[in-house]
């Protein structure tokens, strides 16, 4: 039989090999696939005090040179045959896709998706620093200080290295962080516990393209050694429910990634044009399988509310799990049954309260849960609220979930709650400026854009440059 692989801690320069280990297995059917090492929160402090090595093996290139080097790494990322662990053993991209796809339940072309998404953010990095700096001249971050519109600037860094918490629903989330290797930060990584495979990738393909291995440290840990990173970093970056990110919300070196809450609004002035507009609406919906904070949770509009919620039930509810291999596949499967048992539970509970009603059981062959060999999946469910005092509105699930809610248009940005993306369809300048103004909303769309559409050089959700340096005043005497 074949040895399994072994994904080892990464030391910050040094593979470490537990005795503590945890099985990563196929959701279908449980067969373990690799193990991964796992340490405790005594580790990772130790290893914290040597940290500054890491940031200055980082210093010894330029910003410019360290784009460069991403960008090679974007190439091998997406196409090249990495190192996956300790034992010799290896993984093409295609290995990666089938494997990612078999443990969170992703189908490949999902997969592939988020890949080139990857690809994208570490090939375009240049784009991207421009965009988070707002141009600033890449020399300023090498020497510390310069000029910058004809006036002096000084930059430091306001931590040692990056913490990062991972998730395991998307793997495109890891681009988020991938800033900080240009910016010259050490990043810290606890990786989803069904999903190492694409942060150890990124790291492999990194130090292939010349990247320090001192850069990174890939810690598989538990809840204490979470903390630990979120402690001991300086800045981090953490993903979850909301019950784990509100531990943070008053922290200023921790970003927190929870829940998008992100909407469709729908203007007086468009709102007879509704059915144009449903197409944009199943794609905020559903891509990506309804797994990220940019997915659409609910839509607002001033009437025609139930029409909508129909209409958009009728492309939805007929949508059905297929083979992770299948190229139009649109369901994402549950790496952990336990989750998707919970949603669906939470779901029919709330359908017991008065003032709603689920539209896609209309359309819909059977349950919403399903569960065969291919594995364990949530069928797409849009529901009609009466209100937004509804339990069922401004919910996010990791699956296609929907509300469609009724609101007048003057009354919305007083009701819509807070909001990662809103993509307002409305040509009313009144109305377009009132949105302009919200500090509700982190990402806004004018006109008929996917919620899922971003801009690269405009974060949607925190500025990575500025979350990791700080202006100075600074004055030298001649």
């Amino acid at each position: 039989m074949e040895e399994l692989a072994h994904i080892p801690v990464l030391r910050l320069g040094r593979t470490y090999e537990s005795l503590d280990k945890t099985d990563v297995a196929r959701h279908a059917d449980g067969e373990v696939l690799a193990q991964v090492s796992t340490i405790n929160a005594g580790i990772i402090r130790k290893d914290m005090r040597k940290i500054d090595k890491s940031r200055d093996a980082l210093k010894k290139f330029t910003v410019d040179e360290l784009i460069e080097l991403c960008a090679k790494a974007g190439e091998e990322f997406l196409n090249g045959t990495l190192p996956l662990g300790d034992k010799g053993h290896t993984q093409s991209a295609d290995e990666y896709v089938k494997t990612l796809s078999s443990t969170s339940g992703l189908p490949h072309n999902m997969v592939r998706m988020n890949m080139k998404k990857i690809h994208f953010a570490l090939t375009n990095m240049k784009l991207i620093l421009n965009g988070l700096t707002r141009g600033l001249d890449h020399s300023i971050i090498d020497t510390g200080m310069g000029e910058q519109g004809g006036a002096r600037c000084c930059f430091y860094p306001n931590a040692k290295a990056l913490g990062l918490v991972m998730p395991s629903n998307s793997p495109a989330v890891n681009s988020l962080w991938l800033p900080a290797v240009p910016l010259k930060y050490p990043v810290v990584i606890k990786p989803g516990r069904e999903e190492p495979w694409t942060p150890y990738r990124l790291i492999q393909a990194l130090i292939k393209a010349g990247v320090p291995e001192a850069a990174f440290g890939f810690y598989p840990t538990d809840h204490e050694g979470a903390g630990e990173i979120l402690n001991v970093c300086g800045r981090a970056l953490i993903f979850g429910d909301k019950s784990t990110t509100d531990k943070y919300a008053g922290n200023p070196g921790v970003q927190c990634h929870g829940p998008g809450f992100s909407k469709i609004l729908i203007g007086e002035d468009e709102i007879e044009n509704w059915e144009q507009h449903i197409d944009l609406m199943d794609l905020s919906a559903t891509a990506n399988g309804g797994r990220s904070c940019i997915n659409a949770s609910a839509i607002v509009v001033p009437k025609y509310g139930r029409e909508i919620a129909d209409a958009l039930a009728k492309k939805l509810g007929p949508i059905a799990p297929t083979t992770a291999e299948d190229e139009n596949a649109r369901l994402s499967g549950f790496a952990n049954p336990k989750m998707a048992e919970w949603i669906d539970s939470a779901i029919e509970a709330d359908l017991d309260t008065p003032g709603c009603e689920e539209m896609t059981a209309n359309y819909r062959d059977g349950d919403r849960k399903v569960d065969d060999d291919r594995g364990l999946f949530l069928r797409p469910t849009v529901i009609y609220c009466e209100s937004t005092e509804h339990p069922l509105y401004n919910r996010e699930f990791l699956f296609p979930y929907v509300s469609v809610v009724e609101i007048p248009q003057a009354e919305m940005l007083d009701k819509i709650g807070p909001s990662l993306i809103v993509s307002a369809i409305t040509k009313d300048e009144e109305f377009r400026g009132q949105l302009m103004e919200t500090n509700l909303v982190d990402r806004l769309n004018l006109g008929p854009v996917p919620t899922m559409q971003i801009s690269w050089d405009q974060p949607h959700e925190g500025n990575m440059f500025e979350f990791l340096y700080k202006r100075r005043s600074i004055e030298i005497a001649d």
